[in-house]
């Protein structure tokens, strides 16, 4: 998928909506390192990613960072609260690698005609919630996360840190080093 314009099927767009949302869209490099979004910023922008790789995450009272997401080519990345009212951002957003984004401004789904902004801000919503609770609750094991990790980013595990994994995991990089090594062994077994 090169464009965030190409999510949506061939014909579902007037010329003219079209024409709109292409205007609205800015491409924008980022630098690796470069923060998007701080945490208790307004969320007003979303980013497709279309080279290059983001993360979100968030950081606890002791600095700690706990990764909630990862967004490689093809993928959108923002702080869930972007449509609830007087919401801020829980989350960062940064570059792990240098990276081309399109910028979706706020407004631009519903500028489409495909969506009614109640249907976004419902959708919005829901998804906050689960955001807050997959952050609160990240709750199985171990093993199970990293199965999990691998199945959702199986393009990116060359790319990302071992410590990334890790804080996306909740664990140590020597957990997760553990847990690889015990993987290998049943898969020789």
């Amino acid at each position: 998928m090169e464009s965030f314009l190409d999510l949506f099927p061939q014909g579902k767009l007037s010329v003219e909506a079209l024409q709109a949302l292409t205007a609205r869209i800015m491409t924008r490099r980022v630098a690796k390192g470069e923060v998007l979004l701080r945490k208790g910023d307004k969320v007003r922008k979303h980013y497709f990613v279309k080279t290059g790789l983001l993360r979100s995450y968030t950081l606890d009272e002791h600095g700690k960072e706990h990764i909630f997401m990862f967004a490689p080519e093809g993928w959108i990345i923002s702080d869930s609260g972007w449509q609830v009212p007087g919401k801020e951002a829980d989350l960062y957003i940064d570059a792990i690698e240098n990276s081309e984004v399109e910028v979706l401004e706020d407004g631009l789904l519903a500028s489409t005609g495909l969506f009614t902004e109640e249907a976004i801000e419902k959708l919005a919503n829901r998804i906050y919630v689960l955001q807050k609770r997959i952050i609160l609750l990240m709750s199985a094991s171990l093993r199970e996360r990293y199965l999990d990790f691998l199945a959702t980013y199986p393009a990116i595990v060359q790319r990302v840190p071992q410590r990334m994994i890790a804080s996306y995991l909740g664990v140590t990089p020597e957990a997760l080093s553990k847990l690889r090594g015990d993987l290998a062994k049943q898969q020789r077994h």
